[in-house]
């Protein structure tokens, strides 16, 4: 028998010269966060009406694309754009988020505050265009907020990512009307019913548009997604 085999079996001790080795503790494993990739199989993906049954954690877009979040006043940009979009990319650059709402209530806590918004609404859209405009020069990974009915919009930022060599991306959130009309109560700020129908003529439009398969000029894909969808939604990333 091996002197250190017999040290251990007639003393009930360890050998000085052997070496302890903790016992491997097991760690629960993190469930993995199913990511999508859109417009790499295929240009629309529709995560609607549960079509994704595990749930999807991540949108995926190439580090430095343009990503256009629409649907109808309600639906729940702003607050989608605020959860899940994160402050850098993939390479540890910036990822710019401009949303026209963060621009009116920087404006409403302002000197401003005081008067009807109405009287004030084109120093916000224009302040909230040259921020946009800063954004694509910038060249970093940028998420824009859309109302849908500014074609024009759209265009420009179609020529920016071509200009640039930048992919274009549509997020589309598909909620009915009514579950918006609660959401703007919900915020404590309505539309019309003439500019409220409108938006839905337009977002329809889109929606329609993007379950045949068909995408805006100058766009590489859509995503689909409605309540359900957005809410298990974790991040859109930049890689």
């Amino acid at each position: 028998m091996h002197r250190d085999a017999a040290f251990a079996a007639t003393s009930g001790g360890v050998p000085p010269d052997a070496v302890a080795v903790a016992p491997a503790v097991s760690r629960p494993r993190r469930p993995a966060r199913s990511a999508v990739r859109p417009g790499r199989r295929a240009p629309v993906v529709d995560l609607r009406g549960g079509r994704s049954a595990s749930g999807t954690g991540e949108l995926r877009f190439p580090a430095g694309d343009l990503v256009v979040v629409s649907g109808l006043p309600g639906s729940g940009k702003s607050t989608l754009m605020r959860r899940v979009v994160p402050p850098l990319d993939g390479r540890g650059g910036a990822v710019r988020c401009i949303d026209s709402q963060d621009v009116r209530e920087r404006w409403e806590r302002g000197r401003l505050r005081r008067l009807p918004y109405v009287l004030y609404r084109p120093l916000v859209r224009t302040a909230h265009y040259l921020a946009l405009g800063r954004a694509l020069r910038s060249g970093d990974s940028l998420v824009v907020h859309d109302c849908g009915t500014q074609t024009w919009v759209r265009r420009w930022l179609a020529r920016s990512a071509r200009r640039g060599g930048r992919g274009l991306h549509l997020v589309l959130l598909d909620v009915p009307p009514e579950t918006a009309r609660s959401g703007q109560e919900a915020r404590g700020r309505g539309v019309s019913a003439y500019a409220f129908a409108r938006h839905r003529g337009a977002v329809g439009r889109l929606v329609g548009a993007a379950e045949s398969g068909g995408l805006p000029k100058g766009f590489g894909s859509a995503v689909l997604l409605d309540r359900r969808a957005a809410s298990a939604l974790r991040t859109v990333g930049f890689r």
